[in-house]
């Protein structure tokens, strides 16, 4: 019995914690840079953590891009640092969480959030594009995760972000094989973390529109997404902010290994994007 459960049992034993606060935690925020005028993810994640109180390393491949979102933090009163890596090297990426703990003194919490992807169909893509997409989406949360749980103390966190596409019956797609991957991922970590205390979640962001759809679609694609919600409501990477803050909070300190999907509800049918092309050869934005 720990210290909350000594405590009344007819008494909120969270209550002390105030809603969802931060204080004192450092997180480390992958693909958490920021490009053009939409919020991307990771960029919502970094700023309203730290909002909440936390020390946000904010993780991306672009300086500039670390760089503007870290000022943000700073300039709203918050305590933030760049790091520069490529999440799809192995080496790079136990070099950015080190450098990510020696910045804040520790880590505490992880959020994988780097993709990348178009709607080049499974069998329609080469080889060398296929390997990317895994690379970036799925081996990028692998790497970080194996590098950051040996030092993550007991009552640590993780949030993995995957997409409602996993669930699509097709066509397929080298974005959504891989964004299973990180769910199975997380079933999997969350099962061999928690003797660790580590507890492990993931995300399905639905048709949300921000940085990641405006760089891969048409504005008029908003209205039918918005659409073919339950609530008919369209989403934005704040809404996935507020729901990785929650999981990262002691508010879910009993959940673990869970797939939360924030979409606005169940599709009524799928929602649109870009035509499937036959062989992608751009390349990848981080979201």
């Amino acid at each position: 019995m720990n210290d909350l459960e000594r405590a009344d049992p007819l008494s909120d034993p969270l209550a002390h914690l105030g809603a969802q606060n931060m204080t004192g935690r450092r997180a480390l925020v992958t693909g958490g840079g920021q490009n053009g005028a939409l919020p991307g993810v990771g960029y919502a994640t970094a700023l309203l953590l730290a909002s909440y109180g936390a020390h946000v390393a904010v993780l991306d491949r672009s300086a500039d891009a670390a760089q503007r979102t870290v000022e943000r933090i700073v300039a709203d009163g918050g305590i933030a640092v760049a790091v520069v890596a490529d999440v799809t090297d192995d080496l790079e990426c136990e070099r950015a969480v080190a450098e990510a703990a020696a910045a804040l003194g520790g880590l505490d919490l992880l959020v994988n959030n780097v993709a990348s992807g178009d709607r080049a169909g499974i069998f329609d893509v080469t080889p060398e594009r296929f390997a990317q997409l895994i690379q970036i989406n799925l081996m990028s949360a692998w790497y970080i995760t194996r590098h950051a749980a040996p030092i993550l103390p007991r009552g640590s966190a993780i949030v993995n972000i995957s997409s409602v596409g996993v669930r699509a019956r097709g066509p397929g797609m080298p974005y959504c094989v891989a964004k299973a991957g990180v769910e199975n991922l997380t079933e999997g970590s969350a099962t061999t973390l928690g003797p660790q205390g580590i507890r492990v979640n993931c995300i399905e962001v639905g048709a949300i529109w921000g940085s990641f759809a405006a760089a891969n679609m048409d504005e008029k694609m908003r209205e039918p997404r918005r659409a073919s919600t339950t609530l008919k409501t369209e989403g934005s990477a704040w809404d996935i902010a507020h729901a990785a803050l929650f999981l990262l909070s002691e508010s879910a300190r009993w959940i673990t290994g869970q797939i939360l999907a924030v979409d606005g509800g169940p599709a009524a049918f799928l929602p649109p994007g870009p035509p499937v092309t036959s062989v992608s050869k751009s390349d990848h934005a981080l979201a």
